[in-house]
């Protein structure tokens, strides 16, 4: 049209265009003289339906049935003669394929996550391990006996994302709670067997709003370490897709092939083939899911890892690793209430109960501070006020034989070593006399040569000198082949009374 308004408008160019959009001349032509009279050049407007959000409400109402949607329309429009007239199913069935997407018209019809499937997500870059880890619970949709009951066991796990290991697991027969975080971080942080060789420090960690991996406990547990806890909002298990492919690799992988699974094929009528199939024990499924993980960490080959496995992948990554000291490792996750405790002849009170352990032997009145892993009250961990770890005492009134046994032992051994102690002090404090037959001055035997004197008076110098000083060193004898002061004559100047300059 502007070179039509400009004159220079010719056959070619309309030959030209007609070519490149695959019309023909006498269209362009005609497009060209109605652009002239009308002076547009768009396509006219048609007044066509559209899907209004009162259209979208039915829509939902009905379950995403366009046919059920078209039926209430036209009897709203009979019933109602100002109404316009319903359009047609196959107008609707346009609209809906112009207006929504497949991700809209899911929605629609069986909800958010019937339409998230049809979302499109980025992929986090690669990066190398220890990086990042994610953690979750999953409920195992598998019944298992626990105590003469049928419950579901909860698995408590995280996963590198870099190389795909499971770092730690923890499983619990009913709902986890931080104890279960704890001890599958521990498991995690640990490098030493059996839970190496994977392991160390993670630069983060992200989890779902989970209370459990968001308690105060596990917040300075990792803090400690200054290890942050991301915190994803709720219901996007798109931000942690490591560990949202691992829960569902593993019912895909595992559960499906345990008795009582509850997502198994049914027959007619909802009924499934052996209602009364035998269910596992607990710790038969506890045993079967570590055997499963370990496969995963060291036979299981995922396309992301190039043909490698994990803990080949793992192996070959020169990333360096943060170790956590094992002292630490000992406190790790330890809940404290900051009181100062006393150990008495039954041992530690808390809570109303009294520990005991084989160390405690001769501890009486000693002031300590106690630790436990929250939910477990059958142990408690002992440290002195300056923080060193004591040991670990248990509960006295659910003591086993064994651990009573020890108790025992170690009383026992410390009457022995104090009884040897108190013998040997007597044949110290006991004087012995060599037997004469004629009247003489009594001899005391076993006497101290000039030399053993003196060097038992020397190093009792010495002990008394390291209890004013712990950091006092003693002299060494002086080597024979250093050279020595000569003494002074007796006929010298000065010299003339030897035993008063003796």
């Amino acid at each position: 049209m502007t070179l039509d308004q400009h004159g220079e408008l010719t056959s070619a160019h309309v030959r030209l265009v007609a070519t490149a959009v695959g019309r023909s001349e006498r269209a362009v032509w005609r497009w060209v003289a109605k652009a002239r009279t009308t002076g547009r050049i768009d396509a006219a407007s048609r007044t066509r339906f559209a899907v209004t959000p009162e259209f979208r409400r039915l829509l939902v109402l009905w379950g995403g049935n366009a046919s059920a949607v078209h039926r209430e329309l036209h009897e709203q429009a009979l019933a109602d003669p100002q109404l316009p007239a319903a359009p047609s199913l196959s107008t609707i069935h346009r609209a809906l394929r112009r207006e929504l997407t497949r991700g809209d018209r899911a929605g629609l019809a069986k909800g958010e996550a019937a339409r998230r499937a049809f979302d499109v997500f980025g992929k986090r870059p690669a990066t190398h391990r220890n990086a990042a880890w994610e953690g979750d619970h999953k409920c195992v949709p598998v019944q298992v006996w626990v105590e003469d009951e049928l419950a579901q066991p909860w698995v408590t796990w995280f996963i590198d994302c870099a190389r795909k290991v499971i770092m730690g697991v923890a499983v619990t027969p009913h709902a986890p709670s931080r104890d279960a975080v704890l001890a599958a971080l521990r498991m995690g942080l640990d490098r030493a067997e059996p839970f190496g060789p994977a392991g160390g420090l993670p630069g983060l960690i992200r989890v779902d709003r989970g209370k459990e991996f968001l308690c105060s406990t596990v917040a300075s547990a990792l803090g400690a370490f200054a290890v942050p806890v991301i915190d994803l909002p709720a219901y996007t298990p798109h931000l942690k897709g490591t560990i949202e492919a691992l829960n569902g690799a593993v019912e895909e992988m595992l559960f499906v092939s345990m008795p009582r699974y509850a997502h198994r094929q049914t027959l007619t009528g909802g009924r499934i083939a052996d209602p009364d199939e035998p269910a596992l024990t607990f710790e038969v499924f506890v045993e079967l899911l570590l055997k499963w993980v370990h496969w995963w960490n060291n036979e299981h080959r995922p396309g992301a890892l190039g043909g490698r496995t994990p803990m080949e992948a793992w192996q070959s990554d020169p990333t360096p690793l943060y170790d956590v000291p094992a002292e630490q490792l000992a406190r790790f996750g330890l809940e404290d209430d900051g009181r100062t405790r006393t150990i008495t002849t039954q041992g530690v009170q808390w809570r109303n109960r009294h520990y005991i352990a084989p160390w405690m032997v001769g501890q009486a009145g000693v002031r300590v501070a106690v630790r436990h892993l929250p939910h477990h009250d059958m142990t408690i961990e002992v440290f002195d006020l300056g923080g060193a770890h004591l040991g670990s005492a248990f509960l006295a009134e659910a003591a086993s034989e064994d651990q009573i046994r020890d108790v025992r032992k170690a009383r026992t051994a410390k009457a022995r070593r104090l009884r040897a102690d108190m013998k040997a002090a007597e044949r110290l404090r006991r004087e012995r006399f060599k037997a004469v037959t004629v009247a003489s001055p009594p001899q005391r035997l076993g006497a101290l040569t000039d030399a053993e004197a003196e060097a038992e008076l020397f190093e009792s110098a010495a002990t008394d000198l390291r209890r004013v000083d712990p950091d006092y060193i003693p002299h060494q004898p002086v080597p024979d082949g250093w050279a020595r002061p000569i003494p002074p004559a007796a006929d010298e100047p000065g010299n003339d009374r030897p035993e008063e300059n003796a």
